[in-house]
């Protein structure tokens, strides 16, 4: 339940222009977050959903392994992880990462 004057939570997809994955390598995945507007980047920056420890579990990864670069000039968010398999390896069912950002889309902010 939130508390009176916050916001009622939102789907990331209702407040990014662009959520989008791709490899950095074929050890690497990016996800890149743009944002509509400030009020949703502000609001995304500051949700536990979105923290290392946050993606880490959507991702199952540690922590420790999950990069995030606020960039408010650009109202994005880039987050930077390990890939579960390497690109082109037996069972990757997604080489280029282009699918990878899916589990994002309904996180709740």
């Amino acid at each position: 339940m939130s508390s009176p004057g916050a916001p009622t939570p939102t789907a990331l997809k209702h407040l990014a222009s662009v959520v989008r994955s791709k490899n950095a390598g074929p050890l690497c995945l990016t996800v890149d977050l743009f944002f509509r507007d400030r009020p949703a980047y502000e609001r995304a920056i500051a949700s536990s959903a979105l923290s290392a420890q946050g993606v880490a579990g959507l991702y199952g990864v540690q922590a420790a392994q999950v990069r995030r670069f606020d960039l408010p000039e650009i109202l994005a968010i880039k987050l930077a992880m390990p890939r579960a398999l390497c690109a082109g390896d037996p069972g990757d069912g997604d080489v280029y990462g282009a699918q990878q950002h899916a589990p994002l889309l309904e996180v709740l902010l």
